[in-house]
């Protein structure tokens, strides 16, 4: 069992930057790869990056390319979404999710998520 707990979301002005964190506990965090995954009101839930376990590959939507960076320290239990250039289309619900398989993170089916953290951005 994986918990995952997100913080840094909050309110921002467009072209702002926030930066997500996701603490992970119960199992080696290194076994996992990492994602993120944000849901709007009314929108399904939507993929925007993913880590594989060793850090040494990232995958984005192609909507985040550019902007968005993720990343992980191994040493601390935590992924970060760093997101700049923010948009009003990036308000969202973000989710973070673990599995042993970056390609399940991908599609949607990781094993393991969290709460959530609310990303507000204003025009």
């Amino acid at each position: 069992q994986v918990q995952l707990v997100e913080s840094g979301g909050g309110l921002v002005q467009a072209g702002g930057s926030l930066r997500l964190s996701c603490a992970a506990s119960g199992r080696t965090f290194s076994s996992y790869a990492m994602g993120w995954f944000r849901q709007s009101p009314g929108k399904e839930r939507e993929f925007v990056a993913a880590i594989t376990r060793s850090g040494g590959s990232t995958y984005y939507a192609d909507s985040v390319k550019g902007r968005f960076t993720i990343s992980r320290d191994n040493a601390k239990n935590t992924a970060y979404l760093q997101m700049n250039s923010l948009k009003p289309e990036d308000a969202a619900v973000y989710y973070c999710v673990a599995d042993l398989s970056s390609v399940q993170i991908r599609v949607g089916s990781g094993d393991y998520w969290g709460q959530g953290t609310q990303v507000t951005v204003s025009s």
